[in-house]
């Protein structure tokens, strides 16, 4: 059954809504995005769900010391049990995140350039590297648009995806981020294969507030697709 992760979360009904429909995972924004929202707001949010549903929360990384840090204490304050990690690619901040916070659940995020015919290729290269460390076990995968990586509502392409995820180095688990709304994610999901799915605007009213009605058709999708 496909993973399925309600992004961008900033209030507690909404949280509560994500839960009631049957997601698996809820996600903050705590990165530079007009979504993003404080530990402490969060903390206030994750007092009041279910202990099983997983907590994430998106983080931007400069300087692997400094944020290491700095992801540590917000995830205590906000009651995460995981983090998306956004920024410069490479194993240092996972394997100092291990050592502050050992039960913290990482999601390294790479980015398909949809302009970029051999992003393939590269996305394949990185999923290596990051099986080679071993420091993570998830890793999600979101479209990159111009400068923009993440949050443009624009979907690469799941078809040419399809060969990089079947040949991913055994023991990562990657999930699918942008463009995914109600419409297209059983699509998304056959055509990829991942093992894991990540909505934000596509189950939005408005930018942090989720359309109850997109949410329940989208999850409803998500797990009626049919896998490769």
């Amino acid at each position: 059954m496909t993973w399925i992760k309600v992004c961008c979360n900033t209030t507690l009904e909404d949280a509560l809504l994500a839960v009631e429909l049957g997601a698996d995972a809820l996600g903050f924004v705590f990165a530079p995005s007009k979504r993003k929202v404080t530990p402490e707001q969060v903390g206030a949010i994750t007092a009041r769900l279910p202990a099983a549903i997983e907590r994430v929360g998106v983080f931007q990384s400069v300087d692997p010391e400094t944020d290491a840090a700095e992801i540590a204490a917000a995830a205590a304050t906000a009651g995460l049990t995981g983090a998306q990690l956004h920024g410069r690619f490479g194993d240092a901040l996972p394997g100092l995140l291990r050592a502050l916070a050992p039960d913290l659940q990482l999601i390294q995020t790479l980015h398909w350039d949809v302009a970029r015919p051999e992003a393939a290729i590269r996305i394949a290269a990185q999923l290596e590297g990051i099986a080679a460390a071993g420091q993570v076990t998830r890793v999600l995968i979101d479209s990159k648009v111009g400068a923009a990586t993440g949050g443009t509502g624009v979907a690469f392409d799941w078809f040419a995806a399809r060969d990089v995820f079947a040949g991913a180095p055994a023991g990562l688990k990657l999930i699918v981020a942008g463009g995914l709304n109600p419409g297209n994610v059983a699509r998304a999901i056959t055509q990829a294969g991942p093992w894991g799915v990540d909505v934000c605007s596509g189950v939005e009213a408005s930018p942090g507030r989720k359309d109850p009605a997109l949410v329940a058709k989208f999850i409803a999708n998500a797990r009626g697709a049919k896998t490769p």
